[in-house]
């Protein structure tokens, strides 16, 4: 009769102890894994950081730029490139057309690359 209650302590204390462990686990985890705290050097370092971001969004928004000079690629300033998409949408089938021919210039297969001379065998 002493038997059952034997194996359900057993079972319990082995089930407290598994969960004590993966807590034990955890909370070491997260003390080795958590970033150090921010110093005044890593704010003004951020900020610098966050600034140059800033700057290059501002003149990728703001500027003409080459994408891709070989295919024609332009950057416009988004207020360019709205004003010419409100213009090109003002006729849809012409928008349409354009749009299709742009999009089979941009993907179209690279051309074959010719075969090289081959040589001489020197073992014939």
């Amino acid at each position: 009769m002493n038997e059952p209650k034997k194996n359900l302590w057993g079972l319990i204390l082995a089930i407290t102890g598994t969960f004590l462990i993966v807590a034990a686990i955890l909370y070491v985890t997260r003390q080795y894994t958590r970033p150090a705290p921010l110093g005044a050097n890593r704010i003004q370092e951020r900020q610098k950081f966050l600034a140059e971001i800033q700057a290059a969004n501002t003149d990728g928004l703001n500027n003409y730029a080459w994408l891709d000079q070989a295919k024609g690629w332009i950057r416009l300033p988004i207020t360019n490139a709205m004003d010419l998409t409100i213009r090109e949408y003002r006729n849809p089938a012409a928008a349409r057309s354009n749009l299709a021919m742009r999009a089979d210039k941009a993907f179209a297969p690279p051309p074959p690359v010719p075969k090289a001379p081959e040589k001489p065998n020197p073992f014939e």
